[in-house]
């Protein structure tokens, strides 16, 4: 006796969900804490589109580098630098070839107090304030480039009592948002999206202040063999990614 039409296309559509969910992989990403906002939107359209699921730890670089040196099980690596990325895969943790830039990002001097940064570095110049906050320069690429800045404008020593270092991106973040510091240099993504400043004031630095940062992706030799990996970093290739990705203030490299 044949069974009706109905049961037959919920056991057909069902056996279609079970197919779809046993092809769904999971993949563990190590990503730079600037990255945060756009990864977290990347991923609703990544897990979206693909079935995938992708679950982030967030941290600067140098720690996630160690992490992934003591045997982290991440799959994919996002780093805040290019040189990292180099370092991992020349030390066969990475998978030869694999490696990208998918995200150039910009350094932004900002506070939380409105007016309090007229768009220059004349508050910076004028030394008033009592603390500065920059994410650790030894962990953080963006701490890196705010000691390359404040060299540059000739005021590494004058301010160096004042600095307050946050040992992420993040943390730098929290201590200005909180007042801790009335400024900090931190990523422009952070701060910013669809083209203005979510709040306070800022002055974005001029790109000649300090070296480019060039953000590399890297598929790890953990992930080697999962598609949810090769599938992550192809979609962080292509348009969708792309899009979000300038909406949090990063160049592309084209």
């Amino acid at each position: 006796m044949h069974r009706p039409i109905a049961q037959t296309c919920l056991a057909l559509l069902a056996g279609l969900a079970l197919s779809a969910s046993a092809l769904a992989e999971e993949v563990q990403v190590a990503v730079a804490a600037n990255f945060t906002a756009p990864l977290q939107a990347i991923a609703r359209a990544f897990e979206q589109d693909s079935g995938h699921r992708l679950l982030a730890a967030y941290g600067a670089t140098g720690q996630l580098y160690a992490q992934i040196q003591n045997g982290a099980p991440f799959e994919v690596f996002l780093a805040a630098d290019e040189s990292t990325p180099a370092k991992l895969e020349s030390a066969a943790a990475g998978v030869p070839g694999s490696r990208f830039t998918y995200a150039i990002g910009s350094l932004v001097l900002w506070s939380a107090q409105d007016a309090y940064l007229d768009g220059s570095d004349a508050v910076l110049k004028a030394n008033q304030f009592k603390h500065l906050a920059i994410a650790n320069p030894k962990a953080a690429p963006y701490g890196l480039a705010a000691t390359q800045v404040l060299a540059k404008l000739g005021l590494g020593a004058a301010l160096k009592g004042k600095l307050v270092e946050g040992q992420s991106i993040t943390q730098t973040l929290q201590f200005v948002s909180t007042g801790n510091a009335e400024l900090g240099f931190v990523a422009l993504s952070q701060v910013y999206q669809d083209g203005q400043l979510s709040s306070g004031s800022a002055w974005i630095v001029p790109e000649e202040l300090y070296q480019p940062i060039k953000q590399d992706a890297l598929l790890l030799k953990r992930g080697a063999n999962n598609p949810a990996a090769h599938a992550l970093l192809e979609y962080l290739k292509g348009p969708q990614a792309a899009l979000i990705i300038e909406s949090y203030g990063y160049k592309l490299s084209r």
